[in-house]
């Protein structure tokens, strides 16, 4: 996975105020926390900040004070309507660790014929992975599948040193049947009146 490195500012400034003066100026605060070391505010580039978020589980390097720690993000929060960021949550890890994210799920192939529905019960699925090898997502096929099938965790193949944080029989995807599509008003009024003619 790409490492990505943004340098930041120790934050000296605190509460609501300050937050809004440092995200007019394009920063966004922070809070770096883990390994048992006492928290570490910062102000971090906006821009370069959103862009790196795009990337789903992404490690970054950030460097402040002339000091640089690896940092996975734990919470992002965003602007409800406009979705800029207001603040981010970062956790601290070394390389080798292992550390428990939730990967994407992709599928591939096509279900069997019929209309049948992909449903996903798991959004996302939980594994334990080394911090600087962390997977963007895992591919699972469903082709063929008939209304009823279900995949499990256990199902899906993970990449090497990547392991479940989840049950194995935990159900992530299943396929249901198409619904029956109700008539139409004015065929079910045509069907009224032709029994009615009978």
């Amino acid at each position: 996975m790409a490492e990505i490195k943004i340098s930041g500012e120790t934050r000296t400034e605190f509460g609501k105020g300050a937050a809004r003066r440092a995200r007019r100026a394009g920063l966004v605060p922070a809070v770096i926390y883990g390994h048992g070391a006492e928290p570490k505010h910062a102000n971090l580039p906006g821009h370069e900040l959103l862009l790196a978020l795009r990337t789903k589980n992404v490690l970054i390097s950030i460097d402040i004070d002339g000091k640089s720690e690896l940092v996975i993000p734990k919470a992002v929060q965003r602007d409800a309507i406009k979705g800029f960021l207001k603040h981010v949550d970062l956790l601290t890890v070394v390389r080798g660790e292992k550390v428990t994210v939730e990967i994407q799920v992709l599928t591939e192939g096509e279900l069997a014929p019929g209309g049948n529905l992909l449903e996903n019960v798991l959004n996302a699925l939980p594994v334990e992975a080394e911090a600087t090898h962390i997977p963007e997502s895992v591919t699972v096929s469903i082709e063929g599948l008939e209304a009823g099938a279900s995949i499990l965790a256990k199902d899906i193949p993970l990449p090497k040193g990547t392991t479940l944080a989840v049950d194995e029989d935990t159900v992530v995807l299943q396929i249901l049947a198409a619904q029956a599509e109700a008539p139409e008003e004015g065929e079910a009024a045509e069907e009224g009146a032709a029994s009615v003619e009978a």
